[in-house]
């Protein structure tokens, strides 16, 4: 714990500036072509490992290595994990580790990568070179770290991306290294990076999830079928992420496909009340969401406009000690005094209705939500005043 406590006050929020130098010679390397030319074939190449490659992002680094959504056998595994690491993305731990980092902290402080908290230029590609996220979380992915090879393949996790680059090189010399391995390379990049930035940003929201998760359809496109990322936000046990038959998902057409061979099984669908938008939200969620409402309620402009008709009461002192109490105690006492400009829970849940998707548990959210707003007022409204002698 002082470890840690001491690299977190020793923590400037900066980037590691030589980690980005590999990363920028890439981008640059695609300048190559103004004097390789560009091909046909190069760029038929530059598509097809697109697209080959971002199917190891999304099926192998993704729906399989971050949230064993199916199965495969050990070699399938490891040929997943091969296809994955040649789009330069470093190891399958890795990037499991920081994913299912990223679920079970989405859109808060403890975010890898979220644009609400750091901006969407960090989220799109900074958090990758701060120092934070740099080692391989190994106790995140106990399941994947009993295997040797997957191990291997972390130690040395450029060796596929460096294999593919040397066969575009002896396939087609420079045009085909520059055109078909770093531009397709770049693509990916950014093709996967959005998901984190802008898929949290531009896109609408039909599950309320806690976070800002959206699903945008030209995201889902560029990506196979990422980018109903609100969907998978909602259940992310499911291979399939596009819940609706016109969201279009080539990364589960191709594992179903798939295991029709036998290649894959155990592919995880999402149950119908999830679907329908008909299951309730786990209390975590709701907590979540809840504070996230309350945070919307200027508790402090309540609390002195409270304070003024709280003032002119003849049981003010009374209500005054009924508030140092616990927080809910507090809240519980406000509720029952009628003060205008508290807002009451039917307000509170026409905000609730405006501003989040639909779900089951509104309600309970909304009921949650204007407690937390009574406790923030109670708390200001002692804080605005010295304490008794």
């Amino acid at each position: 714990m002082a470890h840690h406590a001491a690299a977190e006050e020793e923590f400037h929020d900066d980037i590691i500036y030589p980690a980005t130098v590999p990363f920028i010679l890439v981008h640059l390397a695609c300048l190559g072509a103004l004097w390789t030319g560009v091909g046909m074939k190069a760029l038929v190449v530059c598509v097809v490992l697109y697209v080959v490659r971002m199917f190891g992002v999304t099926a192998g680094y993704h729906r399989y290595f971050s949230h064993r959504s199916f199965k495969t056998s050990r070699a399938g595994q490891f040929i997943l994990a091969w296809i994955a690491q040649s789009s330069a993305q470093r190891g399958a731990l890795w990037w499991a580790a920081v994913h299912r980092h990223h679920h079970l902290h989405s859109d808060t402080e403890d975010d890898a990568h979220s644009p609400r908290h750091r901006g969407f230029l960090y989220s799109h590609v900074g958090w990758i070179f701060d120092r934070r996220h740099a080692e391989t979380e190994m106790e995140a992915v106990p399941d994947l770290t009993k295997y040797p090879e997957m191990v291997w393949l972390e130690k040395y996790p450029l060796v596929p991306a460096i294999v593919l680059g040397v066969a575009c090189f002896l396939f087609g010399g420079w045009q085909m290294l520059v055109v078909g391995f770093f531009w397709s390379t770049v693509l990916l990049y950014h093709g996967t990076f959005f998901i984190n930035s802008l898929a949290h940003v531009h896109g609408n929201q039909r599950y309320v999830t806690g976070d800002d998760s959206r699903n945008n359809w030209w995201l889902a496109v560029i990506t196979l079928g990422e980018g109903w990322h609100n969907n998978h936000h909602a259940y992310q046990r499911s291979t399939r992420q596009g819940f609706r038959w016109y969201e279009v998902d080539p990364t589960y057409y191709a594992l179903k496909a798939m295991s029709w061979v036998g290649l894959v099984w155990d592919l995880g669908e999402p149950p119908a009340d999830v679907v329908n938008n008909e299951r309730r939200l786990g209390a975590k969620v709701v907590e979540k969401v809840a504070r996230q409402l309350a945070s919307s309620f200027p508790a402090d402009r309540i609390a002195a406009q409270a304070a003024a008709v709280l003032a002119a009461r003849p049981d003010f002192h009374e209500i005054e000690a009924a508030l140092r109490g616990a927080g809910a105690r507090a809240a519980a006492v406000l509720a029952g005094i009628e003060l205008p400009h508290v807002p009451t829970l039917d307000e509170v849940r026409r905000y609730a209705e405006r501003t989040l998707a639909q779900t089951p548990s509104l309600d309970q959210i909304a009921e949650r939500a204007r407690q937390l707003v009574m406790e923030a007022v109670a708390v200001r409204l002692l804080e605005q005043r010295p304490s008794p002698a």
